[in-house]
């Protein structure tokens, strides 16, 4: 039976550091777009708001959200490294 080679040749590596800090922020955009979905969702229906000016404004709080949730994401992410 042949012997396997030892060293680094069959070791997988994890993803790099700035892969997570990419990966940490598509998580919290995705989150964020979610949670900007729902809460804006409600709070323009609460305001009044119909048909163009709903879409344009839940579209903006979900922009915003997601920018938010995921730079913050990527930042723990950076950290973590």
């Amino acid at each position: 039976m042949p012997a396997m080679p030892s060293g680094s040749l069959y070791q997988s590596q994890g993803p790099s550091c700035w892969d997570r800090v990419k990966i940490g922020f598509m998580m919290g955009f995705s989150v964020g777009l979610a949670t900007g979905a729902l809460f804006g969702g409600f709070t323009a229906i609460r305001y009044g708001l119909r048909g163009r000016e709903l879409v344009g404004n839940v579209g903006k709080v979900m922009l915003q959200s997601g920018g938010t949730f995921g730079t913050f994401m990527a930042i723990g992410s950076g950290i973590r490294c």
